[in-house]
């Protein structure tokens, strides 16, 4: 199959989005997922976008996505972070999120940046056999931490 890796548009958001979904699925969490297309619109093409796609498309569409933003580190300066990699589950393992993940490193090295992060499930295998493949460091020291929206509105510090 022959797949383009090309830069997200707003027209493709309804396949991304569907992939978003279809990921919330494969991680067990379908119902955690509260962003919606008008979100994904305003947030990554309206007039302050803080998100930047790759997609990749083949003759049946968009099957596979990497969503990444630029961060900054005290230490480091300059970052990108990827937040999710998605691949439509029956074309896995055919390099296509290889081609992203080369993509948004790429798009690093054009930047500046001077580090590129991401997250993988501790159960998610496949995700950390490929990332330990392409010779990313797996850090077990930091702990994830998170406010939901919920504890957001209630935050008074």
């Amino acid at each position: 199959m022959e797949v383009e890796i090309r830069k997200g548009n707003i027209d493709d958001l309804p396949q991304v989005h569907a992939l978003i979904m279809e990921l919330a699925e494969f991680e067990r969490a379908p119902l955690e997922v509260t962003n919606t297309l008008e979100d994904m619109e305003r947030d990554g093409f309206g007039e302050n976008p803080i998100y930047k796609i790759f997609v990749a498309e083949s003759a049946e569409g968009i099957v596979g996505i990497a969503l990444y933003y630029i961060a900054y580190s005290t230490w480091k300066g300059r970052t990108i972070y990827l937040e999710d990699l998605v691949v439509t589950e029956r074309l896995r393992r055919a390099g296509i999120g290889r081609k992203l993940f080369k993509a948004v490193a790429q798009e690093a090295k054009e930047l500046g940046a001077r580090r590129f992060r991401w997250q993988v499930l501790e159960w998610n295998e496949p995700a950390i056999a490929f990332y330990k493949n392409i010779g990313a460091d797996l850090d077990a020291e930091w702990i994830n931490c998170t406010l939901t929206e919920e504890q957001i509105k209630n935050f008074e510090g």
